[in-house]
């Protein structure tokens, strides 16, 4: 785990957050709030719209009496305009990430990371402070030397 891991607010500028993702080598920054508790996290992946989400055309809708109708859920065109002209941290971020407790065996921690397809996750201690944060070299690298100690 790294504990001396950089954060951010949501409040905060999406720049400053793609600044810091850019100059380190962690990948995500951990998001938190006043109290430094963990809210969210911004990935590298949060930063890249998909094929998929690049298409920014209205959903189909009918033209009916004068009124348009759209045809299927908003939402999720909602969702992909607000990523591509994100400029908060809040409009990146993945809120409620997963997290590791500082207190976790690291055979947990690998196997929440596995098991969600993580590369990062936020360590907090008991009362969700931000603690630090574990990648998933980490993880594997606590699995061999423990699995080295009991040889």
């Amino acid at each position: 785990m790294d504990s001396d891991v950089p954060s951010v607010s949501p409040g905060d500028d999406a720049r400053t957050a793609i600044d810091l993702l850019a100059k380190t080598e962690l990948g995500a920054i951990p998001v938190v709030d006043g109290d430094r508790k963990v809210i969210g996290i911004v990935t590298e992946s949060d930063l890249i719209i998909s094929d998929e989400e690049s298409d920014l055309h209205l959903p189909h809708y009918l033209n009916i009496m004068g009124g348009i109708v759209f045809i299927g859920s908003m939402k999720g065109f909602e969702e992909r305009l607000e990523k591509a002209f994100a400029t908060e941290v809040s409009e990146l971020m993945t809120r409620d990430p997963i997290v590791a407790h500082d207190y976790e065996a690291a055979d947990r921690v690998a196997k929440k990371i596995a098991a969600k397809h993580h590369n990062h996750l936020p360590v907090v201690d008991a009362d969700g402070h931000l603690a630090g944060m574990v990648t998933r070299a980490d993880a594997l690298a606590a699995l061999v030397d423990a699995g080295d100690a009991g040889s």
